[in-house]
């Protein structure tokens, strides 16, 4: 099949971007596979979300997971990771999920690492340096990444997928972290009311902050001049994978066809979206200020469709 810039408007016209709450960026972007792939995405980040809300919801509901709870919360997540490794035919989803990564090559490994990070939130409420964030984000960002990264790069031959030839994690690790590193800044507010909280500890106490002033800022809608500074290492850092994003998306496009070429630009320029709405100086980091409304989504897709050029 040819596609044309006509095509891709036809499919942007289908979306409704009213309608796409989990994983919107994500899902808003494989929209322009095929339809047998979206799928295999959607599959995928349900069985994530299952697991990360059974553990963020008790959080926002309960402050932490205590002593008492947290070996029930381990055994989930145990559960959870056997699931890919021992199929029960009698859960569809279970069947499901095992299907789609065979059918589609898709390692282990994300899921996996995925699964580590939801060890980590159970035995943490929180981290103590920029670094552990970092290994934090291997698992709970850029596994989900390498999922969406690899089933770009998945090629058909003799009725059957092969692996990307490229690195996957490798590709998938800039926009991860930029993505996160945002998503920190955007959803300050909501996390923060919902008694999650994702600054390092020793960057709260290296501008003279602490989790309950930022919890009183989140309450409030107005910060001071400490947590901009504290927002600023955020942002600087998230530029430096930005770069590293805009590099690693045109070194791989070669290898990709002109529809997951344009979903990696998609998914990257909604994250870009956001991350130009932050105003160091004068912002209050409210969600209201910082998460586009459905309909400038709606203009950002269109725009990047309209200048897309294939390699």
């Amino acid at each position: 099949m040819i596609l044309t810039q006509q095509s891709f408007l036809d499919i942007f016209n289908d979306i409704d971007f009213e309608k796409i709450k989990d994983h919107p960026n994500i899902l808003i972007a494989a929209r322009f596979w095929d339809y047998d792939r979206y799928c295999a995405a959607k599959t995928c980040y349900k069985f994530m979300r299952a697991i990360d809300d059974l553990i963020d919801n008790h959080k926002a509901s309960n402050k932490a997971i205590h002593e008492s709870e947290k070996e029930k919360f381990l055994s989930d997540v145990e559960h959870w990771i056997s699931v890919i490794k021992n199929m029960n035919p009698c859960n569809p989803l279970q069947e499901e999920l095992t299907e789609t990564l065979t059918e589609y090559s898709i390692p282990l490994w994300p899921l996996q690492n995925f699964a580590k990070a939801m060890v980590f939130d159970i035995h943490n409420n929180g981290f103590s340096s920029m670094d552990e964030f970092l290994n934090y984000a291997e698992g709970a960002s850029v596994a989900p990444a390498a999922i969406f990264v690899h089933l770009c790069g998945i090629n058909r031959e003799n009725g059957k997928y092969n692996p990307p030839a490229f690195d996957v994690a490798k590709v998938a690790r800039p926009c991860a972290v930029f993505s996160y590193l945002v998503h920190i800044i955007r959803d300050f507010q909501k996390d923060q009311n919902n008694n999650l909280n994702y600054f390092a500890d020793e960057l709260i106490v290296k501008h003279g902050l602490s989790r309950e002033l930022l919890s009183q800022f989140a309450r409030s809608g107005t910060v001071d001049e400490r947590f901009r500074n504290l927002v600023s290492e955020y942002y600087h850092l998230a530029e430096k994978f930005k770069q590293e994003t805009f590099d690693i998306i045109k070194k791989v496009e070669p290898n990709l066809s002109k529809r997951y070429q344009l979903s990696l630009e998609i998914i990257f320029n909604l994250y870009l979206m956001v991350f130009e709405r932050i105003d160091l100086r004068h912002g209050q980091f409210t969600t209201k200020e910082l998460n586009p409304t459905a309909n400038e989504i709606k203009d950002r897709v269109l725009e990047t469709i309209v200048n897309f050029t294939s390699v």
